[in-house]
């Protein structure tokens, strides 16, 4: 894997158990550093913070949805280099046509798995 599994990956779901659940896929996966955040507007607060290798975060979240999210960060010139998968129970093709035009790097439907996840990763963040 070209991947470094030391770098920060943050994900961003405002239900608990989802982020539970990628979080322990990406350590199924061999990364360490994750932090979490529970809605857009905490994870722009964090990203302010702190340089993030890679973000993961759902569509749909209140007050600020992970669509809103990828726009602030692709907006923000220190952030906007910033890879990001967005995560969806929506296939619907507008929104990843809007996701994309909006500028994710990746887009994963639930429900998915580690290799799934892995594999979007590795495309994302692969050398």
């Amino acid at each position: 894997m070209a991947v470094d599994l030391s770098m920060p990956i943050l994900v961003v779901d405002d239900y608990q158990t989802m982020v539970r659940i990628i979080r322990n896929l990406l350590k199924q996966i061999g990364f360490e550093d994750v932090d979490e955040a529970s809605d857009g507007t905490t994870a722009l607060a964090k990203m302010r913070e702190r340089r993030y290798a890679l973000v993961i975060s759902d569509w749909n979240m209140e007050p600020m949805t992970g669509y809103e999210l990828l726009q602030q960060v692709r907006a923000d010139a220190t952030l906007n280099h910033t890879p990001f998968i967005m995560v969806t129970a929506e296939s619907k093709t507008e929104n990843v046509v809007a996701a994309k035009k909006a500028g994710v790097n990746n887009y994963i439907v639930k429900p998915f798995n580690a290799q799934t996840l892995k594999a979007k990763i590795e495309q994302v963040c692969g050398a």
